[in-house]
């Protein structure tokens, strides 16, 4: 009797359908090696020097946290209405960043820091009544955030991008009821982010540790902790990247250096690019610093028309540059990546002056 081949194609497909991601369905695969940044085997920006700056190997990125930003607090969502509809909308904010993301990779941005938590929809805030996070209070995973991630995970994937994923952002953790929570939380989405099968992924813990955080664990003395629990998480043989932040102009402690696959800095209240160049000799210079790369992903100083900037100081002390920008006030709809409703587009003065000169460094 033959087999009945309709019947085994079926289980064979269903098989294969439910099974976890394996590294031939994915695209892209980001790596360090020395203190280059490697995307599928090639160090990044392969063989560009810009101005006698070395530009191979580093990761040029923007600071696009609210990618799947949504409020879950009624009375505070109206802040955050599209001029156009007068409604908030979180499934249209993340399609309108997805739209955009081949556009920002053909001026040569090859990562953005998005966020589990989100920032400041308003840039810079004291007090976050509103709730956006993709945790439940007991660490568990908010369904409708993680479907949004994925989609632009998979198109980061599809690009060539290796995006930054943030967990914690100050002002939102206090939503996790306790540390366990806490840690729960790191090990699911790690769990998770692995188990589809990303190998274009790096963690940042949170961001700016230093920065008003409720936990302890999720504080400077103790983050190390959760980059080490990051790193032991591993599927089928593999592990995820990861380094936490701290604020703007901020040396890292010694324990952070001493875990961190790559350094993350911040150029906040940095405003004279020197200092910028002065914050990564001494980065270098911590106790167990092993000749890491060094990325800053969030700098809100432009003047990228003037030869020397954050940016192009970051770069000639061979570190990767992260430009964050937010609407200012009386700014309309089109300025800042960081303020909701988003603008997703190239569509203002500082966002083109930034992409023009990523587009200039990198040779793309």
């Amino acid at each position: 009797m033959r087999p009945n081949l309709t019947l085994l194609s079926i289980v064979f497909l269903s098989f294969f359908s439910v099974s976890s991601f394996t590294q031939s369905t994915r695209n892209t695969k980001v790596e360090i090696k020395g203190n280059q940044f490697f995307i599928n085997d090639q160090p990044t920006y392969q063989g560009r020097v810009w101005k006698g700056n070395k530009i191979e190997g580093l990761l040029m990125n923007s600071r696009m946290v609210q990618g799947i930003f949504d409020d879950l607090n009624p009375e505070t969502v109206k802040n955050w209405e599209y001029p156009d509809t007068q409604t908030w909308d979180p499934d249209r904010n993340t399609q309108e960043f997805l739209d955009q993301m081949a556009v920002w990779k053909s001026y040569g941005l090859l990562s953005f820091t998005i966020n589990l938590q989100g920032g400041s929809p308003f840039g810079y805030s004291q007090n976050q009544p509103w709730i956006n996070s993709a945790f439940t209070e007991k660490g568990e995973l908010r369904d409708a955030y993680f479907k949004r991630l994925e989609k632009i995970l998979d198109r980061a994937d599809e690009l060539g991008m290796a995006p930054i994923v943030g967990l914690f952002y100050f002002g939102q953790d206090e939503g996790l009821q306790d540390e366990q929570a806490v840690i729960h939380a790191v090990e699911n989405a790690v769990d998770w982010i692995l188990k589809k099968g990303y190998q274009n992924v790096l963690i940042e813990v949170n961001n700016e540790c230093n920065v008003r955080y409720d936990h302890e664990i999720l504080q400077p003395d103790r983050v190390h902790e959760l980059i080490e629990l990051v790193k032991n998480k591993r599927w089928k043989g593999r592990r995820l990247l990861v380094s936490t932040s701290y604020g703007g102009g901020t040396v890292p402690k010694e324990n952070v250096v001493q875990s961190a696959d790559f350094i993350l800095l911040h150029g906040n209240g940095v405003k004279d690019p020197k200092n910028i160049t002065a914050q990564v000799e001494a980065t270098r210079k911590v106790e167990g610093f092993a000749n890491q790369p060094i990325v800053y992903n969030e700098d809100d100083h432009f003047e990228f028309d003037q030869e020397l900037n954050n940016f192009t100081a970051a770069i000639a002390a061979y570190a990767s540059w992260g430009f964050f920008d937010y609407r200012m006030k009386e700014e309309g709809f089109e300025a800042g990546y960081q303020s909701v409703p988003v603008d997703w587009g190239i569509n203002s003065e500082r966002k083109k002056g930034f992409f023009e000169l990523l587009k200039e460094i990198t040779g793309y």
